[in-house]
């Protein structure tokens, strides 16, 4: 396995981070083990979870991926060889959380640590993120900003305040950010550093061979700033490894069941493109995950690569993806086809 620094902490994470938002839906707890197993046997050391998994979100489970995670960690008693992530929602209209509008306020924020550390069974979480902001903007693949002077948004220097209050307890060691976009960033950095606030260590937003918006305004960012990708869909929901292809319908796969709630990559153009991407792989005796999930390994601005799977096979190829190395003439003809349309699930 590769290890990457966290930002500019000194923690070393691995290239390949565990993915866990099917546990508790598409998983059970005990599958959810033998997965967590597997992975740390591989030198995975980096696991990513959220209170609202397992999705799709569900007032029925949310929180339930946390504590499969937490039962796993008291089981195996290796709290400290593993980093977790884990986040917060932002403004939902999903009030089964905490009876009201999730808002990322000082009451909400302890709220959420405190029952992330229960469910998880631990005494701090490694990196607390805001799973998406609490301002309206663009995310989640929203095009065209429309700016409302009305928004009420929490501010962004309080939301730090309270995340530094909770890193002086012990209960969180670092931040980070989640569906962010280039203004907020820069802000939330800004103001980490004209406050002596605590900085952000990493963003996560999704990032694969259809949506490589983040290389626009964000990833400069995080070069320079050693604020590093978190990159979550790699393979876009599963359309880039191929099982979606010609209008497949695997029983059980995520869009099969779920087809009516997430179609960011199943539309015309993502049904086009995922299939242009993974002939090209099978031309070059590549599966089509291994060159989508190695494409994305191999970017300078990426920190780690969150992986996900519902069965040991496809969870030991993704991990595996951090062998490959892409040649020059695969990533030519992976632009050839970027250039065509570069954002055809953004």
């Amino acid at each position: 396995m590769e290890y990457k620094k966290l930002g500019n902490t000194d923690l070393d994470v691995s290239l390949i981070c565990l993915g866990t938002m099917t546990w508790g839906e598409q998983n059970s707890e005990e599958e959810g083990f033998e997965q967590m197993d597997l992975a740390l046997s591989e030198g995975v050391n980096f696991f990513d979870t959220a209170e609202l998994y397992s999705v799709p979100p569900r007032k029925e489970t949310w929180g339930i991926t946390e504590k499969i995670i937490g039962n796993w960690l008291k089981a195996r008693k290796c709290r400290d060889k593993v980093i977790i992530a884990t986040k917060v929602v932002g403004r939902s209209g999903m009030k089964w959380f905490r009876h009201k509008e999730t808002r990322l306020n000082k009451e909400q924020i302890n709220q959420a640590i405190e029952g992330s550390l229960k469910r998880l069974k631990t005494d701090y979480i490694d990196l607390y993120q805001l799973h998406w902001p609490d301002r309206k903007a663009n995310f989640f693949g929203k095009l065209g900003y429309n700016f409302e002077e009305e928004d009420d948004f929490i501010e962004l220097k309080y939301q730090l305040e309270v995340l530094s209050e909770n890193i002086k307890k012990g209960k969180i060691r670092y931040i980070g950010l989640s569906n962010e976009t280039p203004w907020g960033l820069m802000k939330f950095l800004s103001l980490s550093e004209q406050f002596n606030l605590p900085r952000v260590v990493s963003v996560q937003n999704p990032y694969s061979l259809l949506n490589r918006s983040y290389e626009v305004g964000m990833a400069e960012i995080s070069v320079r700033e050693k604020c590093g990708l978190l990159a979550y869909s790699p393979l876009a929901f599963g359309m880039l490894t191929g099982k979606y292809d010609n209008g497949a319908k695997p029983d059980g796969a995520r869009l099969t069941l779920y087809s009516n709630m997430y179609t960011r990559y199943t539309k015309p153009k993502g049904l086009k493109y995922s299939e242009r991407f993974n002939d090209l792989a099978r031309q070059h005796n590549l599966k089509p995950s291994e060159m989508a999930l190695g494409y994305v390994n191999s970017k300078e601005f990426l920190t780690s690569n969150i992986i996900g799977a519902t069965n040991l096979d496809q969870l030991k190829e993704n991990i595996n993806s951090f062998k490959i190395k892409l040649s020059d003439e695969i990533i030519t003809e992976i632009e050839s086809i970027h250039d065509e349309n570069p954002y055809p699930c953004p």
